[in-house]
């Protein structure tokens, strides 16, 4: 790995400036220097409650409580204007779309910024992935919806922020082991602790180790996956340090998806192209990050971020010979990328009670770089009737890809019981550039810029003590990534510098409530888009894309929490009607945006019966309802509306330092056949991938405090 200097020059000569003193500071209950950006409502109930933004906080205990932990889509569902699918395939992450912004993705995170830690899982093409989002160690996630998003940078349609739980004291020892269907297992531990003395405290650790395989539910579906998570901080005077570890490893092939004759005859197949090329797909990745923040008096506060990563991926696809052999613009069948990445974040905070109220100023610089090392080889050797299918092949592509940002940023809010209003400000500045290595096709070298100011207003104001309303209204701008970037439209080797970043306008207004039985949530929103980018095709398994013309979203999320005596019911419900509007010569207007559900209902019932209060006892009855969903622009298809019903049990004894934990739950409870998510606009029309039939999960977790 190739850490770059540069990132942390910085926060190199802080530890300098770190004096033996040991006055506790407390915790940032908004991130503080690990956050990305302050919005006001982020973390704590209080700040939520007088926020002008929209963010739901999932505390890490209801993410793990009588879960699996493999998958960041268990905890969510709970969200409003979330779509988080699980695929079944490991190869290609979860699909995660907010508000319709994400939706296109065949594979990982677009469209959606993610974090942890503050470091971003997204990169600066706004690329991303979940699989390193530690759930055994997380504190809390904070998924933010609607204008405000726009802060965190380029193509934040929303963002999703994992912060890991910090140590203290007693210090905790946790083990774990789950199983499930089709051979799923996971084990993971965690320790947490202080070192010194609760006089003279030292440094806060938090260390997450974990490991998960499974079998697959269908052939080709296998994968294995191991983690391991660190965060070490520091309390010194008027400020904290903070440093976090990553490292990942993971192993899955690819079972694709199926046509639709397929998913008629049998929804449990695999087509015979994964297992004729043995598709599948293989990651390393390893990131470290330092955090600094100090006081500077009178409210001032400088908070500094950096942080550097290397990730891994070889992927061997399906693509046949002949769209390989004599195709000059071809870039094989396998993909190997090496990619170094870095970045920070400085910001100055000022924080201080002014004209009867709370003002909260900061301006910061963020940027971000990724340099892709890509090679593309042809997946086979040999000629017939002795090819062998499924391995490295002839060199086909050698490129070095570069994705740069550099965005200044400033934020203002001021807060009164009564009022909140908030303000902030972006300028987007993002550059890719391609530099080819294989010439014997010619040098597609080239670049592209793309920026844009993103603004963002919003309030809250107080009705009634327990009755507040909020509204915010701003611009976004969604850069294509590399891999949309990387052909021109007809399948054209070289950099498609006509693709255009594209702009929305987002607005959104709503109700919140509380007493004292629970809390509810009411808003309505609606986005308009121009030169959304849509695919334009795939040629000899060169996929393209273009923009589409004008779109809008526009939609009602509804949530409640309320609980009566032992039993408590959750309950999230979002309606988005997105079309496009302009439409082209290939997408009718009027047309409804694919990978979308237009109705998406979850509900829980929880019941803690005095009869289980000595075992701890909580039984849980889910209820999640997906609509119709298209797979392709053309709307020539679709997954059919589902609802899934789940059951579950959670025990937890404690004895002195000892505590056990024990859950067992049935996921689709009536065996119900359904798509699980599907691949956008496929270019073999194989959108379908299965969600699991009926299945046991069942797990057990033991604590020592010390």
């Amino acid at each position: 790995m190739h850490l770059r200097t540069l990132a942390f020059f910085p926060l190199a000569a802080l530890p300098a400036l770190l004096h033996a003193q040991n006055n506790p500071v407390p915790p940032e209950t908004d991130g503080g220097s690990l956050a990305p950006v302050i919005i006001t409502g982020s973390a704590s109930a209080n700040d939520r409650w007088l926020g002008a933004a929209t963010v739901d906080v999932i505390d890490g205990s209801e993410l793990r409580d009588g879960q699996l932990q493999v998958n960041l889509s268990e905890g969510l569902a709970r969200v409003p204007g979330l779509v988080i699918r699980n695929r079944e395939n490991y190869a290609q992450d979860l699909q995660v779309s907010i508000r319709g912004f994400g939706a296109r993705s065949t594979f990982g995170v677009r469209g959606v910024r993610l974090f942890v830690d503050g470091i971003p899982a997204s990169a600066p093409d706004g690329s991303g992935q979940a699989a390193n989002f530690p759930l055994g160690s997380a504190d809390r996630i904070e998924v933010v919806r609607g204008p405000f998003a726009a802060l965190y940078g380029a193509s934040s349609g929303g963002a999703i922020l994992l912060y890991t739980e910090d140590g203290g004291r007693p210090g905790e020892l946790r083990a774990g082991v789950a199983a499930g269907a089709n051979g799923l297992w996971r084990f993971s531990t965690q320790a947490t602790g202080q070192t010194g003395t609760a006089e003279t405290p030292g440094w806060s650790y938090a260390l997450d180790v974990g490991k998960f395989a499974t079998d697959g539910a269908r052939p080709q579906s296998a994968a294995h996956r191991s983690t391991a998570n660190a965060r070490l901080s520091r309390a010194h005077e008027g400020g904290r340090t903070t440093l976090v570890f990553n490292r990942q490893s993971a192993f899955a092939l690819d079972p694709q998806g199926l046509s639709r004759t397929q998913w008629d005859t049998d929804p449990e197949q695999t087509a015979i192209q994964p297992l004729q090329y043995n598709t599948r797909k293989s990651v390393s990745q390893t990131q470290a990050g330092l955090a600094w923040d100090q006081a500077l008096g009178n409210g001032h506060k400088v908070e500094l971020m950096g942080y550097a990563g290397q990730r891994r991926v070889i992927q061997f696809q399906s693509i046949p010979p002949v769209n390989q052999i004599g195709v000059a613009g071809s870039s094989g069948g396998v993909i190997d990328l090496d990619r170094d990445y870095w970045g920070f974040n400085a910001r100055w905070r000022l924080q201080r009670e002014w004209q009867g109220g709370e003002l909260d100023l900061s301006a910061g610089l963020a940027g971000d770089r990724q340099t892709d090392l890509r090679r593309g080889y042809e997946n086979f050797v040999g000629t017939p009737p002795n090819r062998t299918l499924g391995v490295l092949g002839t060199l086909r592509r050698d490129e070095t890809n570069r994705a740069t940002t550099l965005d200044p940023y400033v934020r203002a809010s001021w807060q009164r019981q009564a009022w909140t209003f908030e303000g902030g400000l972006r300028h987007v500045n993002a550059r890719y550039v391609s530099s080819d290595a294989f010439l014997s096709n010619g040098d597609q070298s080239g670049g592209v810029r793309f920026s844009g100011y993103l603004p963002v207003v919003g309030a809250r104001w107080q009705l009634w003590p327990q009755l507040q309303a909020f509204a915010s209204v701003g611009r976004g701008l969604e850069t294509p990534t590399l891999n949309e970037a990387a052909y021109s439209v007809g399948g054209a080797a070289g950099l498609n510098t006509a693709l255009n970043a594209s702009r929305s306008t987002s607005a959104e207004v709503g109700l919140r409530g509380r007493n004292a039985a629970g809390l509810w949530n009411a808003t309505v929103f609606d986005i308009r888009t121009r030169d959304e980018i849509v695919s334009a095709g795939t040629v000899d398994g060169r996929a393209s894309f273009t923009n589409g013309g004008s779109t809008t979203r526009q939609g009602l999320e509804l949530s409640a929490e309320y609980g009566v005596g032992n039993v408590t019911v959750s309950s999230a419900y979002t309606y988005l009607r997105a079309r496009y509007g302009s439409g082209t010569a290939s997408i009718p207007a009027g047309n409804r945006m694919p990978g979308l559900p237009e109705q998406q209902l979850f509900a829980q019932l929880a019941w803690s019966p005095a009869f289980a209060s000595r075992v701890g006892g909580v039984f849980t009855v889910d209820a999640r309802h997906t609509g119709r969903v298209f797979v392709n622009d053309l709307n020539s298809d679709a997954a059919a509306g589902h609802t899934l019903f789940s059951i579950g049990a959670r025990f937890e004894q404690t004895t002195g330092a000892w505590t056990w934990r024990e859950f067992v739950r049935i996921d689709n409870l009536t065996d119900k056949k359904h798509a699980g998510s599907v691949i956008v606009n496929d270019g073999n029309s194989r959108f379908f991938e299965p969600g699991l039939g009926r299945s046991l999960s069942a797990g057990i977790e033991l604590t020592r405090r010390f």
